[in-house]
């Protein structure tokens, strides 16, 4: 077997999983999952009409580069949400399983142990990851053969991505940077300052940048979405992309995790070798997923029904919880990060003991860097139940904290 598969830590979910075993609650209190990041709304009708009505798909292998149609879909899609000049379908837009496949995949493609073929960490490859961070950018650079390095993201900072926290002896190292904007846990979305220094800090060191969008339609203001790497870029100059691929995904957007749709989008160059990558990786998309992703795509009304959900439940659940809890906005996304009373994981424990809500430790997202672990005396709340349970859900977590 691999060795490098011993380097890997337990999943989140399966350390909770863990962590909940043994500690059931009342018979009388429903269950409230709001752990986990997976979309609750029901899927869009047009989306599942258009998915049966194409089966006869089924009996053609798929291609890797996805179809012509599709493919401008997307790239017609980059240039009305941001604004800025299509991408050019044939060499600048791939489409993929998922932005969680292509998040782990690209790794693989991108780093080069050749370049720092040592054993310990300080001679591998770097991969430099926000902390707390998508469990997918650690265990894709371990397996890849790199060493993942971590800027802490903390609120004393507003949450800010400084890639100055990581010495120049790291970022010689560094291959890839993953960056996530709307950010998971915080929901921080990256200014175009921000940008700026990445691109600075990409461009001196030669890093390639993956830019992980998937929560970038979750936002609360319809006049104010969130900036864009793409957008960004083209902001500041860099209409070729280069050293910048953005990761998307219909998942959260359009209420279609099982479909497993989405795209990466940025430099042609890049985009070759990672296309050359998933010829033999096997990453095509089945045909009726890729024209009910077509149909997606093309539509924006089911998305801002999207955003109201989401706009509701947070008015409601933010004022049920201030009064025990520091509960504030997040830019974007639909996540909530508490900070607790009592340490992160014997809350979660506690809570989910006494009232059937479950949410995730904040230490579990994260890992001790710099002397700290940025989601310890946190936990994550993904608002993706209906309305009323995430209200129930509110009401019962603020009850247990006045309890402390």
């Amino acid at each position: 077997m691999n060795p490098r598969l011993e380097l890997l830590q337990s999943y989140p979910f399966q350390r909770l999983t863990a962590l909940l075993a043994g500690n059931q609650p009342p018979s009388s209190v429903k269950t409230v999952s709001l752990h986990i990041g997976e979309p609750k709304h029901p899927t869009p009708g047009f989306i599942r009409d258009t998915l049966v009505a194409s089966l006869g798909g089924l009996s053609a292998y798929p291609a890797t580069l996805g179809s012509d149609a599709l493919r401008l879909a997307i790239a017609q899609w980059i240039a009305r949400r941001y604004a800025i000049a299509q991408p050019d379908p044939a060499t600048q837009v791939l489409p993929v399983n998922g932005s969680r496949e292509a998040l782990f995949a690209f790794a693989q493609a991108v780093i080069d142990t050749s370049r720092n073929d040592g054993k310990s960490g300080s001679d591998r490859p770097a991969v430099i990851c926000p902390n707390p961070f998508y469990q997918i950018y650690e265990g894709a650079a371990l397996l890849a053969g790199a060493q993942p390095e971590f800027i802490n993201t903390l609120p004393a900072d507003n949450y800010a991505f400084d890639p100055g926290q990581l010495p120049h002896s790291v970022w010689q190292r560094a291959q890839l940077l993953y960056v996530c904007s709307p950010g998971n846990p915080t929901g921080k979305v990256l200014t175009i300052a921000d940008w700026k220094r990445l691109f600075e800090y990409a461009d001196r060191y030669n890093c390639v940048i993956a830019a992980d969008e998937c929560y970038s339609e979750i936002y609360f203001d319809e006049a104010e979405p969130p900036l864009g790497a793409l957008a960004a870029a083209v902001r500041l100059g860099r209409g070729d992309f280069r050293n910048l691929v953005v990761f998307s995904s219909l998942s959260k957007r359009s209420n279609v995790p099982g479909m497993r749709s989405g795209f990466v989008a940025g430099d042609a160059a890049i985009l070759k070798k990672f296309y050359l990558y998933r010829t033999y990786h096997g990453g095509a998309m089945s045909p009726p997923l890729q024209e009910a992703s077509i149909a997606a795509w093309k539509d924006e009304a089911h998305v801002v029904a999207n955003r109201a959900l989401y706009l509701e439940k947070f008015r409601a659940v933010i004022d049920i919880l201030r009064p025990v809890l520091p509960a504030e906005w997040p830019d974007a996304a639909f996540y909530l990060w508490l900070q607790t009373p009592i340490d992160d994981v014997e809350f979660t424990r506690r809570l989910y003991a006494a009232e059937g809500v479950s949410v995730l430790p904040g230490s579990y997202l994260a890992r001790e860097a710099g002397g700290i672990n940025p989601g310890a005396g946190r936990i994550r709340i993904a608002l993706v139940a209906t309305v009323a349970e995430c209200v129930e859900a509110a009401h019962r977590l603020r009850r247990f904290a006045a309890s402390l």
